[in-house]
């Protein structure tokens, strides 16, 4: 049986997605997922296309460095699928990237000219992208015969209107790489394939991709238009440790004034800020729910008075809103925050009925709501491997 494997690391966390091409299109086999990277002990869950679980352990890796462990965890995954689907052959591995710059714009073949090329962009993602191509080579390391496509994060957002993506910055500073790429694209490109099979794809839209990394984005006739994040992944809403939007100025007070250096803003603005920083608690939205402090709850409020604000200028973006979408961990479960943003959008003509947003059901909006309102799961893996089967002529 011919599979697709795809790969989804983040900084602590490895997910991969086993996929076959049968006569009605792509399917999922299996759910793969390494967590705790960077802890101990690191966790392995092994999950059927329902995502039910199969198998489940728990290794103590003392003995591995933190920097080796995505390969680790990639290898005994690998070796999961020798042993318990012999007739299972790899031909392809898809890969999430964050960041694939202005000269990555599509899904491509990944050899060491272009993860050179990809290396380059490691500032503008630093969260993320040493391990998307830890991962790549890794992958070229344990299945060398096989291709690996990288599919970018930042590739939907890619033909975003100009007047969106420019700062007002001198323009050799533009012209060098210095705008707005926008990220989640992946999340983003699944959500309009499931917009456009329930035949709402055309409508003005904006999608909450809403987790620890948080951002939205206006989609009209199918492509984005404009989207909360920016040349990082830091900017736009307050995330689970990442600041969001901030005056310029702020940085530079605290360059000059607290005598804190490039190292030190950097950890500030993406590991120390967000709904951590605001908090003093965690960077975890359930935690915070529970807490039952001010602080969380201002955490809370924030986040969600954010959102309501970006959908104020998304649909200035659109012109008008339509449908609004929530995805993401907290987006998909959260039915509280959904609720605050959609008490403060009620002049859009946004209003949730209370039963169904409890029960985080798929259409949420009340009957008099002049917008439709969606909760709709992602599939970033199942994105990568349309993605993957597509560039190799598959389907």
């Amino acid at each position: 049986m011919d599979t697709i494997l795809t790969v989804n690391g983040g900084s602590s966390s490895l997910k991969c997605g086993l996929y076959t091409l049968k006569a009605d299109g792509l399917h999922c086999l299996y759910h793969l997922k390494a967590g705790n990277l960077q802890g101990d002990p690191v966790r392995f869950d092994i999950l059927d296309e329902e995502d039910k679980l199969l198998d489940h352990e728990e290794l103590h890796w003392n003995h591995i460095d933190f920097e080796q462990r995505h390969q680790a965890a990639l290898e005994h995954i690998l070796d999961w699928l020798k042993e318990h689907l012999s007739d299972v052959k790899l031909i392809a591995t898809g890969h999430r990237i964050v960041h694939g710059g202005d000269k990555f714009s599509h899904p491509i073949q990944v050899g060491d000219a272009e993860l050179d090329q990809l290396r380059r962009y490691i500032p503008l993602a630093p969260l993320h992208q040493p391990y998307n191509l830890r991962l790549l080579e890794a992958c070229g390391t344990l299945a060398a015969d096989i291709p690996r496509i990288g599919c970018f994060d930042t590739m939907f957002h890619s033909q975003q209107p100009q007047l969106e993506k420019i700062y007002a910055i001198p323009r050799e500073l533009t012209d060098s790489g210095v705008h707005k790429y926008g990220f989640h694209g992946l999340s983003y490109d699944y959500i309009q394939h499931q917009l456009e099979a329930l035949g709402c794809g055309d409508m003005k839209t904006v999608v909450c991709h809403l987790g620890a990394g948080a951002s939205m984005c206006a989609i009209r006739d199918g492509h984005s238009i404009a989207s909360s994040m920016g040349f990082t992944a830091v900017d736009g809403l307050p995330m689970g440790s990442r600041c969001g939007n901030i005056d310029p100025g702020v940085i530079l007070y605290l360059m000059h004034e607290k005598q804190m250096d490039v190292d030190a803003i950097e950890a500030m603005i993406y590991k120390q800020s967000g709904w951590l920083g605001v908090s003093g608690i965690s960077s975890d939205m359930i935690t915070l729910h529970r807490a039952n402090d001010p602080a969380a709850e201002l955490a809370i409020d924030l986040f969600a008075y954010r959102i309501a604000l970006e959908l104020g200028r998304l649909t200035a973006a659109l012109e008008g809103l339509d449908q609004l979408v929530f995805t993401g961990g907290v987006g998909e479960n959260d039915a509280d925050l959904r609720a605050r943003v959609a008490a403060r959008c009620g002049w859009l003509g946004v209003s949730i009925d209370e039963g169904p947003n409890r029960e985080n059901a798929r259409r949420i909006d009340s009957v008099s709501s002049k917008v439709q309102v969606r909760v709709i799961p992602t599939n970033e893996e199942a994105m990568i491997a349309q993605r993957v089967a597509e560039l190799l002529q598959l389907i």
